[in-house]
Formats: C-alpha cells, sequence, structure tokens
C-alpha cells in the first residue's frame, strides 16, 4: 500500500517525509486552505526531492490553464481535483490526476462512475472545506470492488492505519492533519510513529 503525506510548506517536512519512505508528497495551490504553498516554494521543494517522491498538486475549481501551468513550473507529477471538476475539465489537464470525493453519504460516490481509468480519494464532507478536516466518514460506505483503486483520506492516523491496511485494504492513504503541530507544521515525532505503524501493519 502505498502512503502520500499531504499539506507539505517546507522543505525540512518533506525531507522528512522522504527519509520515512513516503511514496508521495502533496502540495496544496488552493488559496483559501490553511496548508496554502506558492509555486515557487512548491518549486524549490520538488527540485529538492529524489526523482522517484511523486510530487502531487491539490486544486479546488481553478482555471485549468492555470494548473497546467503551475504545474509545469513546480515540478508536479500527478494532480489531484478537489472541487467540482467534471471529465470535460479532466480531459484538458497536462498530467495524470486523480479525483477527489467528498463522502457524506452513498449518493456522493454516484460520480465514479462519470471517469474512466480513473484513481479516486475520498475524504469526508465538510460544508465549509475542501479537505484536511481530519475527519473519518463511513468508510462503510466504500463499494468492494472498488477499495484496490481508491486513496482514502479524512481522520488517516498512527491509530487506525493498521486497521485501513487490514479491513479495508485501499491502494494508498493521505495523511495530513493527524500528524501536524499545527496546520502546514508537521510533527516529526507523530511521522515517525505513523511510519512504524504502517511498516508493521504490512503497509
Amino acid at each position: 500500500m502505498k502512503i502520500k503525506i499531504c499539506g507539505i510548506t517546507n522543505l525540512d517536512d518533506a525531507l522528512k517525509a522522504e527519509q520515512l519512505g513516503a511514496d508521495a508528497i502533496g502540495f496544496i495551490f488552493f488559496g483559501a486552505s490553511k496548508r496554502y504553498i506558492s509555486p515557487e516554494i512548491a518549486r524549490e521543494i520538488s527540485r529538492s526531492l529524489k526523482p522517484f517522491t511523486t510530487k502531487v498538486g491539490v486544486f479546488v475549481n481553478e482555471d485549468v490553464k492555470a494548473v497546467n501551468k503551475i504545474a509545469e513550473y513546480a515540478g508536479i507529477d500527478i494532480l489531484q481535483l478537489h472541487g467540482n471538476e467534471d471529465p470535460a475539465y479532466a480531459a484538458k489537464l497536462v498530467r495524470p490526476f486523480i479525483k477527489s470525493i467528498r463522502v457524506k453519504d452513498k449518493s456522493d460516490l454516484d460520480i465514479m462512475s462519470q471517469f474512466v481509468n480513473t484513481t479516486f480519494l475520498l475524504d469526508s464532507f465538510n460544508a465549509n472545506l475542501f479537505g484536511g478536516t481530519g475527519e473519518k466518514f463511513d468508510w462503510g460506505l466504500i463499494p468492494q470492488r472498488k477499495r484496490n483503486n481508491i486513496i482514502l483520506a479524512g481522520g488517516v492516523s498512527r491509530y487506525n492505519v493498521g486497521e485501513i491496511i487490514e479491513e479495508i485494504k485501499p491502494y494508498a492513504v493521505d495523511v495530513s492533519s493527524s500528524i501536524e503541530i499545527e496546520p502546514g507544521k508537521k510533527d516529526h515525532k507523530k511521522m515517525e510513529e505513523l511510519f512504524r505503524v504502517f511498516r508493521e501493519a504490512g503497509g
């Protein structure tokens, strides 16, 4: 199973995540987020990471031309669409993408049928936030046949990542708020504990 550390805003946290074995690093380019990072700083961090560490850019209802431009400039490998983007929007992207879905009930997952050959990130629904809530949704809503093609977010922590690996078996987990001192600043001790549990559970 893969693990992505999201909400990275500084080089120190990025390098620590990479050292611990993160498969992907997430940069949030949504201006209203407490974990926003500028394309300039993201570019500097990307250039300091190893080539096989995947750099993910998170966008929310951003102009598609701006998304492509930022991705090119900041060295982003994969785009994460966290708003109301549809397949027509996604077709204009110049990078592979992940489609995020904020899950409140089973009907929220209907959008999965609109996208072909797409990996989905499932997060908790919050009327005021587009992610980073730190809240868990009902994992029982995830269709059994889809679980090996989803990234699980929302309340993922060192306390439940073992359960996730054993019970849900997603393609990957996305972790942010549970390993922070404050939004945008990671707690390295919590990160170490997360990866220790992740490895021991077979992740």
